[in-house]
């Protein structure tokens, strides 16, 4: 009876994965409930208690979540006026998009643009998410002073066009979730022969902490392939397309790796990169509990 309760969940988390997809690829779109069931292939009615139950949030919830934190990201890393970002991301009319994005952000679109792009980034976390006020000025220069130091000595960075990457993949909720995700991935990968000294496992970022809170964020634990498999259960394939990306390679202590990500988008801003529409990721080289000093080999990579 267990081995059929995790078939069903894992049968039903590879649905909930075609809706993730889904809605990335359309946050413009119509994205109803009954729009959104068939999709899954569901009924309205059982596909919202089975998404509510995965995700801990309503559809409803969690599209306008989608749709106010993407436009955030828009408005720090892209030139485009605030009308232009409503239509992208399917409100009505501008008054909608700021009436929504107020609600969510406490402050307009057009003053969260003007304010330091970094205030809201985990540098700067908002007041209200964990009641701790913004470091004044002076230490908040010290500790990009600080980063850019970081990186200079940590990172050796390029810009590469980066191949198009066909990979199978178990996606979480959670950076807590992930270490399971990848005991899950790697136990149906062994025994396809898809794991050996060369194999290229990842972390794709589908969502930013800069403006998601940590338990939210969507990331998927992924192993690259070099032949056609069949996905089954939970395990969902996917592609990650060709293109430009900032690669900053390190080798790293585990507990170093949100600084290096930090470091990485500052070197970015620094030199005039503007973040394209493509989710970031992370390429390891090793396995750091088989390194002498528990070290990380990895590549960072942001899509420009």
């Amino acid at each position: 009876m267990k081995i059929i309760d995790e078939e069903i969940q894992a049968d039903y988390k590879n649905r909930i994965n075609r809706v993730f997809e889904f809605i990335d690829q359309n946050l413009d779109s119509d994205l109803s409930l009954n729009t959104i069931s068939e999709i899954a292939f569901f009924s309205p009615f059982h596909f919202h208690r089975v998404f509510k139950f995965v995700t801990d949030e309503t559809l409803n919830q969690y599209v306008t979540r989608q749709r106010v934190e993407k436009s955030a990201l828009d408005l720090l890393h892209k030139n485009i006026t605030t009308t232009e970002i409503a239509h992208k991301y399917g409100f009505a009319d501008n008054s909608s998009f700021s009436r929504t994005f107020k609600k969510y952000f406490e402050i307009s679109p057009t003053e969260f643009k003007r304010q330091n792009p970094n205030r809201h980034s985990k540098i700067r976390q908002l007041e209200r998410k964990n009641g701790q006020e913004y470091p004044p000025y002076e230490k908040y220069i010290c500790i990009i002073d600080n980063l850019k130091k970081w990186i200079k000595m940590n990172a050796k960075i390029e810009i590469k066009e980066m191949p198009k990457m066909n990979v199978a993949y178990v996606s979480c909720m959670g950076s807590q979730n992930l270490e399971n995700a990848f005991d899950k991935l790697i136990q149906w990968a062994m025994p396809q022969g898809l794991m050996n000294e060369r194999t290229k496992v990842l972390t794709v970022y589908h969502d930013s902490f800069k403006v998601t809170e940590a338990n939210k964020v969507r990331m998927s634990a992924s192993v690259l392939l070099d032949k056609p498999v069949e996905a089954e259960g939970e395990i969902g394939l996917t592609t990650i397309e060709a293109g430009k990306c900032i690669v900053g390679s390190f080798e790293i202590e585990p507990n170093e790796f949100e600084k290096s990500w930090t470091g990485l988008f500052v070197w970015m801003n620094e030199n005039g990169y503007k973040k394209a529409d493509r989710e970031p990721f992370e390429i390891y080289h090793n396995n750091f509990n088989e390194h002498p000093e528990r070290k990380a080999i990895v590549d960072f990579c942001i899509p420009i």
